[in-house]
């Protein structure tokens, strides 16, 4: 599957359900309203909060979307006018149904479906470690910005995001470390911010007494979940995670912000 020479997104097949979502929970993506699942949610949405400013008033295209929750945000927090790609068919079906006011198209992530200078702002995240083709992926979102345009990528850091023993992503193509994400993004944008995210002090602290919570999670199923982890993961929140350019290679996930090159 890893040897397949196409561009798109991976499938977005799975057999987990989503526990009442009407999206399936595969190990894809995250999904809000599912208490299990609702540290990887957080953590997510921590990320979007940290682009709506860059996104204020602007004309935003999403770069798969996902369940459409971040397109909502983008809305509705910076006032964005957001235009949410997918890939998948379902996805798409869901988005319109869910997140009415949000337009959604489905599309490849490689042709995307806005014409040269469009949009002001691509936000893309948690996603290129999705694709085949990042390069073309990067070349695309230059293509659709106006001159001096700003992208915005998240990704999970390649040097940390599988805990010790844990199975690697099976939908996930490529993984990138800080200094690989800035080398992809090189060509066609000059980089402007580059920061980890990282627990916040409540998390820490937690951690400090208890071990790595992510791997606590990924060890069993959350039904044989010891009572703290259940009750820490169910009030995890966004402001339980922090941005910061203090040491980029030891973060959770990676944080970019760029500008078009002329």
């Amino acid at each position: 599957m890893r040897n397949q020479p196409t561009a798109r997104v991976l499938d977005r097949e799975g057999e987990t359900s989503g526990q009442g979502h009407p999206l399936p929970l595969t190990g894809e993506r995250t999904l809000p309203g599912i208490w299990h699942e609702n540290y990887w949610f957080r953590r997510h949405e921590a990320a979007y909060l940290a682009a709506a400013p860059f996104c204020r008033g602007a004309r935003v295209l999403e770069a798969g979307c996902g369940e459409g929750y971040g397109a909502a945000l983008l809305s509705r927090e910076a006032r964005a006018d957001v235009l949410a790609v997918d890939y998948d068919a379902a996805t798409v079906r869901h988005v319109r149904s869910a997140h009415r006011s949000t337009g959604v198209v489905r599309a490849n992530l490689v042709a995307l479906p806005v014409r040269d200078g469009a949009a002001e702002v691509v936000v893309s995240l948690q996603v290129v470690e999705h694709l085949w083709d990042q390069e073309g992926f990067l070349r695309e979102c230059a293509r659709v910005l106006r001159p001096a345009g700003t992208l915005i990528l998240s990704t999970p850091n390649r040097l940390t995001f599988t805990p010790a023993g844990a199975p690697a992503n099976p939908f996930h193509a490529r993984e990138l470390s800080a200094a690989e994400l800035a080398g992809l993004a090189a060509p066609e944008f000059e980089v402007t911010r580059l920061v980890g995210l990282r627990h916040g002090p409540r998390l820490r602290a937690w951690e400090r007494r208890r071990g790595s919570l992510a791997a606590a999670q990924l060890r069993t199923a959350p039904d044989d979940w010891p009572p703290p982890v259940r009750r820490t993961v169910a009030a995890v929140a966004a402001r339980d995670f922090v941005l910061t350019d203090r040491a980029i290679d030891t973060s959770l996930d990676l944080f970019l912000v760029a500008v078009k090159r002329p």
